[in-house]
């Protein structure tokens, strides 16, 4: 069910666990809770409608394959059938910039990861799947208003909360209330409620900016998603249904401010210069985005009766595209031991239970954190020698098959100890 604020009651509205923030990680959560019996209430700052418009964000995301295990286990991945373009190859190289006779694109020395390679997943599983933004919140928003079990109330903004021994009550601007034996952020970098958790952020930003766009080309990508090192940032190509690839672009934020200034012809040819020329020709399908980068990693996930998902308790740099991936393993971590709290007669806010998630979420998410800022800083340059070593040491990587499958089952989010949702199981009693 979806209510407005002003539509919501300025009662006080009971609920078992409320979610702060509807986007997708906030969403998917609010599925998995309802698939373990909970009843789930989800306020959301921005209207349904202005998130599905075109012009929201512009991005798609890489889910990896065991993200998408879940999204198939929630009903998700039915309602994104012809809206997924799976990802068959993955190309890691440093990348050259087209000068004079000197054309652009990937350098001879290359990582190549094959989803032939992963042949212990279920049948047909890719090395992950391309789906724009707009059509995974609404594949979301409509198996969420599906569920009875779901509330979901937007535009609403929290006002303020207030803890105690008998639950957390939320504040919405309009007066009305949600009490909850359990709040959960999923409000994105912002959160509101981060802030009552205690949690001490360690934040930087990066003097980089990402261009965001999608282009439509003239010949097959083949499911192929690209991702070459150049000296300002990555610029990744990557997969989209009909033809089309979405641009990731890093560069210096001064540079990415004139680049975005340009008209749409001069722009396409600075495209070429990194991309080089084996699309054919190419043009830009919708507006061109901008988003400041930067690292942020709060200290702590939880707090009596609060927890912290998603970009609310790490946001990373974009060059192995795990952003959202990150988020969505915390859901599937978060939901299940909250679930199996509720089984075993608890409260789903026992504090046990939430520490739980913080061990089994905080290292794998600080790890991953650090490992992309060393990535992001070791090829962000074009040193000579530096970028010699760095190609010789892909090559060689790629040579090792067991290196290779390793990466690859990292990418997609199948190593260590995984959550049931991450290997397609139901959390349903």
């Amino acid at each position: 069910m979806i209510a407005t604020e002003s539509g919501a009651s300025t009662g006080v509205t009971e609920t078992e666990v409320a979610i702060v923030g509807g986007g997708m990680v906030g969403l998917t959560l609010a599925l998995a809770l309802d698939q373990a019996g909970l009843a789930v209430t989800v306020l959301d700052a921005a209207p349904p409608a202005a998130q599905l418009d075109a012009r929201f964000d512009g991005r798609a995301s890489a889910i990896a394959f065991a993200s998408f295990r879940m999204w198939r286990a929630l009903g998700v991945a039915d309602r994104l059938a012809g809206d997924f373009q799976p990802i068959e190859d993955i190309l890691v190289t440093d990348g050259r910039l087209a000068d004079g006779l000197r054309r652009g694109g990937p350098s001879a020395l290359r990582l190549h990861f094959d989803r032939r390679e992963l042949n212990d997943g279920p049948e047909g599983e890719a090395l992950g799947y391309m789906v724009e933004n707009r059509a995974s919140r609404r594949a979301l928003l409509d198996e969420v208003t599906a569920r009875p079990g779901i509330q979901l109330i937007a535009p609403a903004r929290v006002a303020g909360a207030i803890v105690d021994a008998d639950g957390v009550t939320l504040s919405l601007e309009s007066g009305g209330r949600i009490k909850a034996s359990l709040a959960v952020s999923a409000e994105g970098k912002g959160s509101s409620l981060r802030k009552m958790t205690g949690a001490k952020l360690v934040a930087w930003r990066y003097n980089q900016t990402a261009i965001v766009c999608t282009i439509k080309h003239e010949r097959g990508h083949g499911g192929v998603a690209h991702e070459y090192f150049l000296p300002a940032g990555p610029f990744a190509l990557l997969p989209l249904t009909q033809n089309r690839m979405n641009i990731v672009w890093t560069e210096k934020s001064q540079s990415a401010q004139a680049l975005l200034a340009m008209s749409e012809d001069n722009f396409l040819a600075e495209l070429r210069r990194r991309a080089g020329d084996f699309l054919g020709d190419v043009r830009l399908e919708g507006p061109r985005f901008s988003y400041p980068l930067g690292l942020q990693l709060a200290d702590r996930y939880i707090a009596p009766r609060l927890a912290l998902v998603g970009d609310a308790a790490h946001s990373i740099h974009p060059i192995a595209g795990q952003g959202l991936n990150m988020g969505l393993r915390d859901v599937a971590a978060l939901a299940e031991c909250v679930a199996d709290a509720v089984r075993n007669g608890l409260d789903a806010a026992d504090f046990t239970a939430l520490e739980r998630y913080q061990a089994w979420r905080r290292f794998d998410n600080v790890a991953l954190a650090v490992s992309t800022d060393a990535f992001n800083r070791l090829f962000s340059n074009d040193f000579g020698r530096v970028r010699l070593i760095r190609d010789l040491g892909m090559a060689a990587v790629g040579q090792i098959g067991v290196a290779r499958r390793f990466f690859m089952r990292e990418a997609g989010g199948a190593n260590g100890d995984l959550p049931k949702l991450l290997r397609g199981e139901s959390l349903a009693a």
